[in-house]
């Protein structure tokens, strides 16, 4: 692979031929703030909190979009990158509102981190604001549109990889709004809630219904598992406070989907609390279920199997498998079947 070889903040580093100045940084642990670049998404621009300083550039151009060079000497925090920084969040401020006290984004919200960071404590901008009504109409996420900053993450997501295009921009100038077609709420679109837009969202304008008012951020205890509604094995973090699971969260190093999850993943964990859930084995005693121990259902299952097979033979019985169980899981079933059963009368609920 070929090298480029260029000065960040007084030090050479190399980074990959194509690479930008971002990815450069980050290659070799410089954090450069950002808030519209994803590794997951194509690269945009817009925020341009990631402005640096290239020498012999009068620009300060963004790091995510603008290529390293060979020779190159850049400033990731010089006077003026900093101030073009704090100058960003002091326009976005303008027109965001400040109640970060209450907002259960917070200690997750880049743009809160950013101000805290670059000292912005209030805009000096005042105008006309945007009030926009709150999208609660679906039962997984609340859609806070006066919280939004344009970043795009959520449209490139919804496209690049849910592959919807349920979002795209409505408007232009201050009238200007990330939307669905024909602006209408998330339960009248095409949204088919896989939480994505959610998952790559910096700020509260879009959040999980499920976890509002349940905990703030750095409360949250962070349980990486994985998916039990199909085989395909994807991984994500339980959100738990005081041991109790209050949502899921997905977590770009997932070996398996990255931050992809379907609507099931991220949304269908409640059926852990569900007050008609088995907890316990059920076994009919003269004509009535009785809760059992796990010992004694085991026990009676391997007793009525070994006596039908003993009774009937091995083809008498059939293994039916689920697509909710993990592949290992099925392959026991398989093997359970194969092995001690004597038959190969073993199906999945997926193959159709």
């Amino acid at each position: 692979m070929e090298l480029v070889k260029l000065m960040i903040n007084g030090k050479e580093v190399e980074a990959p031929r194509g690479s930008t100045i971002l990815q450069a940084a980050e290659l070799n642990g410089i954090e450069i703030p950002t808030l519209c670049y994803l590794k997951d998404l194509s690269p945009m621009g817009s925020c341009r909190m990631c402005v640096v300083e290239v020498k012999g550039n009068r620009l300060l151009p963004a790091s995510c979009v603008t290529p390293a060079a060979p020779g190159m000497e850049v400033e990731t925090e010089s006077p003026a990158v900093i101030n073009a920084r704090r100058t960003i969040l002091e326009l976005l401020m303008a027109n965001h509102p400040h109640d970060c006290l209450t907002c259960d984004k917070l200690g997750d919200c880049k743009l809160a981190d950013y101000c805290y960071k670059y000292g912005v404590k209030e805009s000096p901008f005042v105008g006309e604001q945007h009030h926009y009504a709150i999208d609660d109409s679906n039962p997984f996420i609340n859609r806070d549109m006066n919280k939004c900053i344009q970043c795009g993450a959520c449209v490139r997501a919804c496209e690049e990889m849910t592959g919807q295009d349920n979002l795209s921009y409505l408007n232009r100038g201050f009238h200007r709004k990330v939307t669905t077609c024909g602006d209408v709420d998330y339960m009248n679109s095409d949204c088919v809630f896989c939480g994505q837009c959610v998952a790559v969202c910096p700020t509260g304008a879009l959040t999980e219904k499920s976890m509002a008012g349940q905990a703030r951020r750095w409360e949250i205890e962070r349980v990486r598992t994985t998916c039990p509604f199909c085989g395909t094995g994807c991984n994500f973090d339980l959100a738990v406070k005081d041991k109790k699971v209050i949502g899921v969260l997905s977590s770009p190093d997932a070996t398996v989907n990255g931050r992809s999850l379907c609507v099931k993943g991220r949304f269908g964990w409640d059926f852990i609390y569900n007050e008609k859930r088995l907890t316990s084995p059920l076994i009919k005693k003269n004509g009535k279920f009785e809760e059992s121990s796990w010992d004694e259902a085991y026990d009676l299952i391997a007793k009525r199997l070994n006596e039908i097979k003993d009774k009937y033979g091995s083809e008498s019985f059939a293994a039916l498998s689920s697509a909710r169980c993990t592949n290992e899981e099925n392959y026991l079933v398989s093997k359970f079947t194969r092995a001690y059963m004597g038959n190969n009368n073993v199906d999945h609920c997926a193959r159709t």
